[in-house]
C-alpha cells in the first residue's frame, strides 16, 4: 500500500491528483488518499457532480468522508487486477479501519449489472478507533443542498430534480449528525438511487464486492500483456476501460472539467465528452492487448455519428449521448480546484472545424473489416459511410483548421489535420481491398498518393529541418511525430530522424515534452503535455534508440500518481500532475510505450 501525508483532521489538507478512480462503464467517483470522495457525477460521467469537493475546495464543498479521530496516517491500494479500491487509516494509537470502495458491475442474468450505485465498506483492523461519517451530497453544481429524511435503516436525499437513497447498517443518528463514534464492527454503506434494496444491507455489500472483484479479474485474465510493466499496464487498461460510457459507447477523454493545465493559468477546459480523436487512440491501445470489446461498443456509437452527418462536417467532439450542442459557461459560484478558477462547463471545441477527425474516424473503423474476432465485422454498406467520411477528409485536408490542439483564435493548414486525411484515404485503400472493390482501391490509393505529395512539400522546413505545425510554416508541434505511428513515413527516413532531433532540442523538457512552440491564446504552455512524451518514446524506440526510449519511460511511470493513474499534463520542474484526471489520452499512452518497449515472452519461457 501507498503511504500518504495528510492533515491532522483526518481529511486532506490540499487537493491534489493523488486519487484513484472507481466505477462501472456507467459513472465514476475519484477518491482521495484518506478515502474521501471529492468528485462524483451523476447520472452519467458528465453529469451533476453529486461530490464536487475537488474543485470546490471551500466549506460547501461536498464530499463524503470517512474521518478518523486523531488521525496520524493513510494507505491506499487497488485490489489486484481490479477496479475495487481499499483505503487504510490509523490513529496516533496505532487503530485503524479499512474502506474498501467499488462500483458495482458483474455479469447477471446474461447482462452486465451496472447500476448506479457506491457501495463502501469499512471493518476495523484493530482497536477502537473513533470515526464519523461526513456524508455531504448537493445537487446542481453545489447549489443545492438536499433535504434528508431517515428510514429505519436508509436516509434519503432529496434535490428538486433527484433523489438519493444511502442504506446502511452503521447508526444512522450518528450519520446525520456527524458525530464521532467507537467502530466496533463491520458497517456497510450503499449510496444509489431512491429504492429499496432486495436483499439484506450485509449480504448485497459483500455480494457485490465478490462479483465485482471476480468480473474484473476475470477481465484482466483476458489481456494479453507485454512481459514488462505488467502492473502498469493493467492498471491503465482498467482505467480505459472505465472511460467508457457503455450504455452508448462513447469514450470520456476524462473524469473531470476544470483542472488547470498549469497553475493559474486559466486552461481550465470540461473534458466528460468523446473526443473522436482520443476515443480512436484508447480503442488502438486496448486492441493492441487483445482487449476488443470496447472497440465493438465504441463503433456502435461512432456509426451513428457517421450516418447522420450524410458525408458533411463531423465534429470534433460529442456529448456521451451524441449530444451537439454543447454550449460553453462558467460556473462563478465555484472556486475552482486549488481555487483556481475559472470553472467551466460544456465545451466550445464541439464548434470547431478539426480536419483531423476524419482520419480518425476510418482510422477507428477500419479494423472491423480486418478482424475476424469481431462478433459483427463490417462490410460494404459501412465501407459506403466511410467512403463519404473519406471524400470529406479529401476536401478538407488543404483547408484551414483549428487543429489538435483545439487554437481559439487563429487557423491553419494544420500538418496533423493533412496527415489523418491522408490516413482515412490510406485505409480505405486497404478496406476496399479486403472486400475485393480493385476500381475503389486505386480510387483512394491516388487520394492518398496526392494528400502525401502536398505534406512532404508544404509541411517540411529547410530552415528548421523539421516537418512543422503548417503548410509554409515555421513553427515546431509534436504532432508530426505520428507520422510514423500511423505509417506515413519510413521511421529511418532521414526527414524523420531530424525531426526527432529538432523536436527533442526545442520541446523537451528534460524527459518531458511540450505540445508546440508558438504561444497561443493563453502565452506558451508551461508544463509537458503526457502524450507528446509517449510519441516522443514511441518515435525513439522506431528508430533504433531504445536505451534513451526506456529511460524517459521509467520517468514517466515515476510520474504517476501513487495509484498508478496520469492526468493530462506534467510540470517538469515540480513533477507535480495538472489537467483533467484521469487522462484517457496519457493511459493509452503508456499501454503503447510499454508493448512497445517490453521484452518479448519467449526471452523468459
Amino acid at each position: 500500500m501507498t503511504d500518504s501525508a495528510v492533515s491532522a483532521g483526518g481529511l486532506s489538507a490540499g487537493r491534489s491528483l493523488n486519487l484513484g478512480m472507481i466505477g462501472n462503464c456507467a459513472f465514476s467517483a475519484l477518491i482521495d488518499p484518506v478515502g474521501a470522495i471529492v468528485w462524483c457525477c451523476l447520472p452519467r460521467f458528465d453529469g451533476d457532480p453529486v461530490f464536487n469537493a475537488l474543485i470546490d475546495p471551500s466549506a460547501n464543498g461536498s464530499l463524503w468522508a470517512f474521518e478518523l479521530e486523531d488521525f496520524m496516517r493513510s494507505e491506499q491500494r487497488y485490489e489486484p487486477n481490479t477496479a475495487v479500491l481499499r483505503t487504510r487509516l490509523f490513529d496516533r494509537l496505532g487503530q485503524g479501519i479499512e474502506i474498501t470502495d467499488f462500483a458495482p458491475r458483474f455479469v447477471n442474468r446474461g447482462r452486465t449489472f451496472r447500476p448506479l450505485m457506491i457501495v463502501r465498506r469499512v471493518q476495523v483492523l484493530s482497536g477502537s478507533p473513533r470515526m464519523r461519517v461526513l456524508l455531504r451530497p448537493r445537487f446542481d453544481w453545489g447549489r443545492s443542498v438536499p433535504t434528508t429524511t431517515q428510514g429505519s435503516t436508509h436516509v434519503r436525499f432529496v434535490g428538486p430534480n433527484n433523489a438519493l437513497r444511502l442504506n446502511s447498517d452503521a447508526p444512522l443518528s450518528y450519520i446525520l449528525s456527524e458525530t464521532f463514534f467507537v467502530a466496533d464492527r463491520p458497517m456497510n454503506f450503499i449510496l444509489g438511487p431512491d429504492e429499496t434494496l432486495l436483499t439484506g444491507i450485509e449480504d448485497t455489500a459483500r455480494g457485490f464486492e465478490q462479483q465485482t472483484g471476480d468480473h474484473w479479474k476475470s477481465w484482466t485474465r483476458a489481456l494479453s500483456l507485454p512481459l514488462e510493466w505488467q502492473e502498469a499496464v493493467i492498471r491503465a487498461a482498467i482505467t480505459l476501460k472505465l472511460s467508457l460510457f457503455e450504455d452508448t459507447g462513447a469514450i470520456v477523454a476524462a473524469m473531470t472539467t476544470s483542472i488547470p493545465e498549469a497553475p493559474h493559468s486559466g486552461r481550465n477546459w470540461d473534458y466528460r465528452f468523446c473526443w473522436l480523436r482520443d476515443a480512436f487512440f484508447v480503442v488502438r491501445a486496448l486492441n493492441s492487448i487483445s482487449e476488443v470489446a470496447t472497440m465493438e461498443d465504441y463503433l456502435h456509437w461512432l456509426n451513428n455519428v457517421v450516418v447522420r452527418s450524410r458525408g458533411g462536417h463531423i465534429q470534433p467532439l460529442y456529448g456521451i449521448g451524441q449530444e451537439t450542442q454543447l454550449p460553453e459557461s462558467v460556473l462563478t459560484h465555484l472556486p475552482g480546484y486549488r481555487g483556481m478558477g475559472p470553472v467551466r462547463v460544456g465545451n466550445q471545441a464541439a464548434d470547431h472545424f478539426q480536419h483531423d477527425v476524419y482520419g480518425n474516424i476510418v482510422l477507428g473503423a477500419s479494423q472491423a473489416f480486418h478482424d475476424h474476432r469481431l462478433f459483427r465485422r463490417a462490410g460494404t454498406t459501412e465501407f459506403g459511410y466511410l467512403e463519404a467520411v473519406g471524400e470529406q477528409a479529401f476536401r478538407v485536408y488543404d483547408q484551414p483548421d483549428a487543429g489538435m490542439w483545439e487554437l481559439r483564435t487563429r487557423a491553419r493548414v494544420h500538418t496533423s489535420s493533412a496527415l489523418m486525411s491522408w490516413a482515412a484515404c490510406d485505409r480505405l485503400a486497404k478496406v476496399a481491398r479486403v472486400l475485393a472493390l480493385p476500381e475503389r482501391v486505386t480510387y483512394w490509393r491516388e487520394r492518398a498518393e496526392t494528400i502525401r505529395a502536398r505534406i512532404l512539400r508544404e509541411a517540411w522546413s529547410e530552415e528548421r529541418q523539421s516537418f512543422v505545425e503548417s503548410f509554409g510554416g515555421r513553427d515546431l508541434d509534436a504532432s508530426v511525430l505520428l507520422m510514423t505511428e500511423v505509417n506515413f513515413i519510413d521511421p529511418h527516413d532521414p526527414r524523420f530522424i531530424a525531426t526527432l532531433d529538432t523536436l527533442e532540442r526545442t520541446l523537451g523538457d528534460g524527459p518531458f515534452m511540450r505540445r508546440y512552440e508558438a504561444p497561443d491564446d493563453f502565452g506558451k504552455p508551461e508544463t509537458a503535455f503526457n502524450i507528446c512524451t509517449f510519441w516522443r518514446i514511441d518515435a525513439l524506440t522506431r528508430i533504433g534508440r531504445q536505451a534513451q526510449a526506456r529511460e524517459i519511460f521509467e520517468r514517466m511511470l515515476a510520474s504517476r500518481n501513487p495509484l498508478g493513474l496520469l492526468s493530462e499534463d506534467t510540470h517538469a520542474q515540480t513533477g507535480e500532475m495538472w489537467g483533467n484526471f484521469p487522462q484517457t489520452y496519457s493511459m493509452m499512452g503508456l499501454i503503447n510505450a510499454a508493448v512497445r518497449l517490453s521484452a518479448s515472452w519467449d526471452t523468459v519461457i
